[in-house]
């Protein structure tokens, strides 16, 4: 049986839980809020997240002891969004993850640093790229919780890694593949953010199908010129692990940046938006680490840009998106 330490009590975790936990491996649970942890205990139920999904307790052990969940797990999953994590994973010892492989289900950056969830981890805990591995969708956990059929990709420079953690989430509604492009991925994940924040801005203001379309299609040249320059290594967009999670998380209902962008296209201030949703939209904090670290790089980003212009100095949206329509084709 594989032991897998899972941070994080938010939506993705709940269904990355419940996937590993009925596919037979234990699941050692890490959430902040003891509340939470003994609702889990005594309901079988997340109160907060995805609450119809009933977990079993003989495989899944919620806690709020940090260490004793990480202690004599095989794996540690990251399901903490990426503005906190720094402050989780410092708690643990820097020889704590030796030995363990180390999987990132987070879609965002480590605030402040600018750096990637893997990068962060390998640096503080000293681990190697062949022991660490992220997840990409295009994946809803909403729908993993409905049972709907979903794909996942494994994104690591070691194949046996991707592929054993490809054989732990595989099921009857979920397939699983693995890819060697971490950094890309990792970079796709994040970026895809911004893209459906300032999708949802869009339709906040009125426009419409048309629009989103040229939108996107300028966002994956805009994701691919960025990544490139950082990581160059020959890519194919168009599978799923780029552009199918970013058509997923720029048009679905459940997208939770496309319904931040949305409101605060409608007039809702930033503070307003984030405490009427009571949920994390990671695009928010990926614009300005994206934006920053390009101050560098100089690769034109003009979608990028237009969220930032309107999240971090606001410049109204109308007028924003009304300038980023020109530069559009």
């Amino acid at each position: 049986m594989e032991k897998i330490a899972m941070l994080g009590g938010g939506s993705w975790a709940t269904a990355l839980t419940k996937i590993l936990s009925e596919n037979g491996a234990r699941v050692g649970w890490w959430l902040r809020s003891k509340d939470d942890v003994q609702h889990l205990r005594t309901t079988r139920h997340n109160p907060r997240y995805l609450s119809s999904v009933a977990h079993d307790l003989t495989r899944v052990f919620p806690s709020t002891d940090l260490e004793e969940v990480v202690k004599d797990a095989d794996w540690l999953v990251l399901g903490v969004p990426a503005a906190f994590v720094q402050g989780v994973l410092d708690k643990l010892d820097r020889d704590a993850l030796k030995n363990k492989r180390v999987i990132s289900a987070i879609k965002g950056m480590i605030p402040g640093k600018n750096v990637l969830v893997t990068d962060y981890v390998a640096d503080r805990f000293r681990l190697p790229p062949s022991r660490l591995g992220v997840v990409a969708g295009p994946c809803h956990a909403e729908e993993v919780a409905l049972e709907k059929q979903s794909y996942l990709t494994i994104g690591s420079p070691d194949p046996t890694l991707a592929e054993d953690f490809c054989r732990l989430l595989r099921n009857r509604y979920v397939k699983a593949n693995p890819a060697a492009d971490l950094d890309g991925i990792e970079y796709f994940a994040v970026m895809k953010n911004i893209i459906a924040l300032t999708s949802g801005i869009a339709h906040g203001l009125g426009y419409g199908d048309n629009f989103q379309a040229v939108l996107v299609s300028n966002a994956v040249q805009e994701m691919r010129r960025f990544v490139h320059a950082l990581n160059p290594q020959p890519r194919d967009l168009s599978g799923s692990a780029y552009l199918g999670d970013l058509l997923v998380t720029a048009y679905s209902q459940f997208s939770r940046n496309r319904t931040f962008g949305s409101m605060v296209g409608r007039g809702y201030s930033v503070k307003s938006a984030q405490l009427e949703m009571n949920m994390i939209a990671e695009g928010y904090y990926a614009v300005k680490s994206i934006y920053e670290m390009n101050k560098r790089l100089q690769v034109p980003m003009p979608i990028t840009s237009a969220a930032y212009h309107i999240l971090y100095e606001k410049i109204a949206p109308a007028v924003e998106i009304e300038l980023l329509k020109e530069k559009f084709r």
